[in-house]
């Protein structure tokens, strides 16, 4: 498989992004709080890519940013850019621009998708247009509709389309969300590029941890966008058997209080109680590891992750 149609991304001066840049695969899932910058990031992508895409104004220009906005991406033949200074100029070159699709989550139970003009996109956002209701309560919610719309995208033979998703999570069931999730795999490997945002763990592969993006804003740096490394072969297959969805809630944690088994993930509820903390309210998951033998291999997760944690178990065993 050749390199993705977007090999590196910068995003400068724009919103919450004062200066950010990374290299998405194939797939990419963008995790962090509410309002922590990932909408930011796939609108920056969409205006870069996407000739409909509303022009920067004076409102989306980063705090101590010089009044610029610079938006670049490394194709596999070249680069292009965008370069303004709102409201005055806008200097930008789109050559060779992959197409791309956006769907955004308010647009999820009508339109579904942003306008689109690239190369063949007009055609391919037709496939993913849920059908007209006879009535207005029988109007689908958009999470079927967006399943059912991958699904033709799939079999459509789609190739080097960049794909951007708000939460694909949405109005889906766990098992739905799980098959979503499939598909869109299928879509990467037949060399599209899709970056979406979500809160869903089935969305999030352990052992894939190259394709997380940790998208992260503080009041005085802004957004900022962490790549965990992969891990190694042998260990990455370890973190698969071991973790489930309730555990992929780490990548979605504050931090983190690693503990033995289910006694201890029973019992620290009470004693968050007892403190008078609301650990879900903080953002703080109390994670059963399986045993001792497990704790450092979620350890070396957190850390790779940047993840805050603490160790809690017994002294029976070495």
């Amino acid at each position: 498989m050749h390199s993705p149609p977007l090999k590196w991304i910068s995003i400068q001066g724009y919103r919450a992004a004062r200066e950010l840049e990374f290299e998405p695969g194939f797939l990419m899932a963008l995790v962090g709080e509410a309002s922590s910058g990932k909408s930011t990031v796939l609108t920056a992508i969409w205006t870069l890519l996407e000739a409909a895409a509303p022009p920067p104004t004076i409102e989306d220009i980063s705090r101590g940013a010089a009044g610029r906005i610079h938006l670049e991406a490394e194709l596999e033949r070249g680069s292009i850019f965008l370069d303004a200074t709102p409201p005055d100029t806008l200097n930008l070159n789109r050559a060779g621009a992959p197409p791309v699709l956006f769907l955004p989550a308010n647009l999820r139970s009508r339109t579904m998708v942003a306008p689109a003009t690239g190369s063949g996109a007009a055609d391919v956002a037709e496939l993913l247009r849920p059908p007209l209701a006879d009535h207005h309560w029988a109007a689908a919610d958009g999470g079927l509709a967006l399943v059912l719309g991958m699904e033709r995208l799939l079999a459509s033979n789609l190739r080097k389309f960049v794909l951007l998703i708000e939460e694909p999570e949405l109005y889906l069931s766990p098992h739905a969300q799980r098959h979503l999730h499939r598909v869109l795999r299928g879509l990467a490997e037949h060399g599209n590029q899709i970056l979406y945002s979500t809160h869903a763990p089935v969305f999030l592969s352990v052992d894939r941890m190259e394709e997380l993006a940790l998208v992260r804003h503080t009041p005085d740096g802004g957004t900022s966008l962490f790549q965990p490394e992969a891990l190694a072969e042998a260990e990455s297959f370890r973190a698969l058997s071991e973790f489930d969805s309730d555990r992929a809630e780490l990548f979605l944690a504050r931090a983190a209080l690693l503990v033995e088994g289910r006694t201890e993930k029973l019992i620290f509820p009470l004693v968050f109680d007892a403190l008078g903390v609301e650990a879900d309210k903080e953002g703080v998951l109390v994670l059963e590891c399986g045993g001792k033998g497990n704790i450092p291999l979620f350890a070396r997760v957190c850390n790779h992750c940047g993840i805050p944690y603490v160790v809690v178990h017994d002294r029976d065993a070495p």
